[in-house]
């Protein structure tokens, strides 16, 4: 039987002693390097280990301080479907009823903001072309719970009733519908998560320790022609919120008499 990885063990290690009481809410852990001596393991072994008791809620990670045992808290789900980006628009809005989704937000848009070089590479554009930029802080239970930063281009949308995400008839509907309404039809939604550390602007808009694991989500949303027309970049705090992401299976066509 294989042998489980060395920062698994030791993670399981920790996890014991936390739970058995050795070390109380609030207590800060040995250093790594004490750690590191006491398991005969090295310094990277400790750290993902304790990474892995900070996504689970047992340890929170303090800038410049050390690791300490945190208060035991529940990891919400935040389910990202494919049914739900291309029936309701990939807006928080449309799921408020599911346990932890946001259930507030704050936007500040910005018009004709050039769009910078890895901006435009994502919207298929030429870096300084004007577009929309947004700025979402979403809350649950009055907890911050995501970041999302939107760039659209101004030649999509300049012009039209929808160029303002939360103003207008269609504010706050999502990308889906207010590309719809213009003649614009998504098709494909694509994002690439990554795993990060809060940066410490982010740390203090998610209520969070600076270097504290997040997922960033790099999505892009295209039409039926292939055009890019929406690009953002989302960050949830990891400690918080475990993402799973649920894809239907289309079902096969009957074959033809």
């Amino acid at each position: 039987m294989p042998r489980e990885a060395p920062y698994l063990e030791l993670a399981d290690a920790l996890r014991g002693r936390i739970l058995a009481g050795e070390w109380e809410v609030g207590e800060r852990l040995p250093s790594r390097v004490r750690l590191a001596e006491a398991y005969g393991v090295g310094r990277n072994v400790v750290q993902r280990a304790m990474d892995r008791l900070i996504i689970d809620g047992l340890l929170e990670g303090r800038a410049g301080s050390g690791t300490y045992v945190g208060v035991p808290r529940e990891r919400l789900r935040l389910v990202r479907s494919r049914h739900r980006e291309r029936r309701e628009g990939p807006s928080l809005r449309s799921a408020t009823r599911e346990r932890g989704r946001a259930d507030a937000w704050d936007a500040d848009s910005r018009v004709r903001v050039p769009a910078p070089e890895a901006v435009a590479r994502r919207l298929d554009i030429s870096p300084g072309d004007p577009c929309v930029h947004t700025h979402y802080e979403f809350l649950a239970d009055g907890q911050p719970v995501q970041l999302s930063a939107s760039w659209e281009p101004m030649a999509i949308t300049d012009g039209t009733p929808v160029v303002l995400p939360e103003t207008g008839p269609l504010a706050g509907q999502g990308v889906v519908e207010r590309m719809r309404s213009i003649g614009v039809v998504v098709s494909t939604v694509v994002e690439v998560p990554r795993p990060a550390r809060a940066t410490p602007v982010q740390a203090n808009l998610l209520g969070i320790g600076v270097g504290d694991l997040v997922l960033t989500i790099e999505r892009t949303i295209y039409d039926t022609r292939g055009r890019p027309v929406e690009t953002a970049d989302m960050v949830i705090p990891d400690a918080r919120r475990e993402v799973v992401y649920a894809f239907g299976v289309d079902r096969p066509q009957a074959p033809h008499p």
